[in-house]
């Protein structure tokens, strides 16, 4: 190529250095081209190659150049795509870390929104049963609000029937130390009679201002009875007030409640709590002999230190007297007073002080209760030591006080979740009052001074659930009353037996039964209401005895609706008497013998229970 560009180069020269025509206005004649020798034509045609190449060569400078300013430009694009890179990278980056922390909170957001979503199902279940709670008490409350007082009425209604194979003429009570010896007309005859009056009624009042919580209670029954009360059609038996008491109590156990309540005697399933009481579940609304009770007006006090509670009550008093041949020396009390409150038909008797009681009862929850406690009382008298004198004379009267009482204990265990046992007592001097038979308290002295009898009163109890809806209840109690007697000195009694069943008074027309007593006018009492009653038959009272089989079913029970409930109980009633002279008159030899009288008893209830 170097040979080549020179000859070429020789040959541009010589060229060049030829004379260049003149340029004429005249008639240029076209003269013969020389013809080209094979040197000229191979110059000429190197000529042309190297123009060729030259062309080529400056394409190619020209593309080197091209691509060379493409390249600067494409470094300069790679520079600028760096810096994009590089501030995309950044970017990048800072998207990512804004992505993850976006992922993050787009996490904790989903998590949120899905505990919102559980929270908001939650609160909408919540406000679900918030409103059927409130629809529920608006529609069918467990209490009524009256400011800051929840009233809770309690009650029931029912319909029962009694059958007794020797007539009381009383209703759904007995009054287990009346029943007739076989000489009596009454144990000769049975009765049935059908009653509503044990239904009842009452309501719970609490409210809790503060550090306290204040209770009353108040409940009734139709079982009591008035001077005009009958059963002709529509009866007028007066509403029975059962038990009426105000209660304040501390957050520290501390309680005290007044007004007529049951016993502090009478057995509680928790502590010693009002409205715990455990009672025996009879259809007979006089319960059963052995159970220990009373429900009178007094105060109590008691304190809760955890499992034990400690209590004592003053309750009223009353004296139940009993007493053969007595002196007319004394006197106890008298008839309720016209113009007072007090029924003018009843004995009262004048108390010097209210009845005391106390109690420890220990709680084992869901397993056993337990109680001991004991009972004074204090029995009063006005007497006439003048009044045996040939000249009596009311000269010298003066009162006098005798003090009783006695102990008593509970307990009740659940062996199992089908059945409870229960064992209970009391005995004492001058406590036959606190006994359901209600036998004597006190009998007297010749002198007319009073004195306490001996009791005792024992009861036990076996109640069965064998299913939720069946109790099976047995009962088995026995009432106690010694005999009490003194032997006079003075005035026109000197010799005889003075006091409670002497065992010189005649039984001896107590199994012989007599004609009707009078004919009467048809008023309370006449004929043809006028059975014949035993002629010489003291019968005074040694023991009572009752045995009870029962069973309750319950067709049905809803806290909302109630209950309602069907019950049978049947009763064996044994009334042994102390012996005394059972000798007919005029016999040689003197004799002894007490009356046995019994009772089979049945007894039906269908009741319906608030909620």
């Amino acid at each position: 190529m170097a040979a080549i560009l020179v000859i070429s180069s020789i040959s541009l020269q010589a060229q060049t250095t030829t004379t260049t025509p003149k340029t004429t206005t005249k008639k240029v004649v076209r003269k013969k081209a020389p013809v080209e020798s094979a040197t000229e034509r191979e110059i000429r045609e190197l000529r042309e190659q190297m123009l060729n190449q030259q062309a080529q060569i400056d394409a190619l400078k020209q593309q080197n150049a091209d691509k060379d300013a493409r390249l600067a430009a494409a470094q300069q694009s790679a520079q600028g795509a760096e810096a994009a890179a590089a501030s995309a990278s950044a970017k990048a980056d800072s998207l990512s870390s804004g992505l993850s922390a976006n992922t993050e909170a787009v996490s904790n957001l989903n998590s949120s929104v899905t505990d919102l979503r559980s929270t908001t199902v939650g609160m909408a279940q919540t406000i679900s049963d918030t409103k059927k709670t409130i629809t529920d008490q608006l529609e069918s409350p467990l209490t009524l609000h009256y400011k800051g007082v929840e009233i809770t009425p309690v009650g029931f209604f029912a319909g029962e029937s009694v059958y007794r194979q020797r007539s009381l003429n009383s209703d759904v009570n007995t009054p287990f130390n009346s029943t007739p010896y076989p000489g009596a007309a009454q144990a000769n005859t049975s009765e049935f009679n059908l009653s509503g009056r044990q239904s009842r009624i009452g309501a719970l009042f609490q409210s809790n201002p503060g550090p306290f919580h204040f209770a009353a209670y108040v409940e009734a029954d139709f079982l009591g009875t008035g001077i005009t009360s009958n059963d002709n059609q529509s009866n007028s038996y007066v509403l029975r007030q059962r038990q009426i008491f105000g209660q304040a109590a501390t957050n520290s156990g501390f309680t005290v409640t007044g007004g007529q309540m049951w016993s502090l005697v009478t057995e509680t399933k928790v502590g010693t709590d009002n409205r715990t009481e455990n009672l025996p579940a009879t259809i007979d609304a006089q319960y059963q002999v052995g159970f220990s009770w009373e429900r009178q007006p007094g105060v109590r006090f008691q304190q809760k230190l955890g499992n034990f509670t400690g209590a004592v009550a003053v309750e009223q008093a009353e004296i139940v007297y009993s007493a053969t041949n007595a002196n007319a020396n004394f006197f106890i009390g008298n008839l309720g007073t016209g113009g007072g409150l007090y029924n003018v038909s009843t004995n009262y008797s004048n108390n010097v002080a209210p009845d005391v009681i106390v109690k420890v009862a220990y709680d084992m929850p869901h397993i056993a209760h337990f109680e001991v406690g004991g009972l004074g009382r204090w029995f009063r008298d006005r007497y006439y030591p003048n009044e045996t004198l040939a000249t009596p004379s009311a000269a010298g009267g003066t009162n006098n006080t005798k003090v009783g009482g006695g102990v008593y204990g509970n307990a009740r265990f659940s062996a199992t979740k089908y059945a409870d046992i229960g064992v209970h007592f009391l005995g004492g001097t001058g406590v036959g009052r606190y006994g359901t038979s209600q036998l004597p308290d006190v009998t007297v002295h010749p002198d007319g001074t009073l004195a306490p009898i001996k009791n005792y009163q024992g009861l036990a109890s076996v109640e069965l659930h064998p299913i939720k809806k069946l109790d099976l209840d047995l009962y088995y109690g026995d009432e106690y009353a010694q005999r009490t007697t003194y032997l006079s000195t003075l005035g026109s009694s000197a010799g005889k037996l003075i006091g409670y069943a002497p065992i010189t008074s005649s039984n001896a027309g107590c199994n012989t039964e007599t004609l009707p007593t009078s004919t009467g006018n048809g008023l309370a009492g006449a004929a043809p209401y006028n059975p014949g009653t035993p002629a010489n038959c003291l019968g005074a009272t040694r023991m009572v005895s009752e045995a009870t089989a029962e069973f309750v079913y319950r067709f049905y029970n809803n806290p909302k609706y109630g209950r309602f409930q069907y019950a049978m109980q049947y009763s064996y009633i044994s009334r042994e008497a102390w012996d005394g002279v059972t000798s007919a008159a005029g016999a040689a030899t003197t004799t002894y013998g007490g009356p046995k009288a019994t009772n089979n008893m049945v007894f039906t209830s269908l009741r319906y229970y608030l909620p």
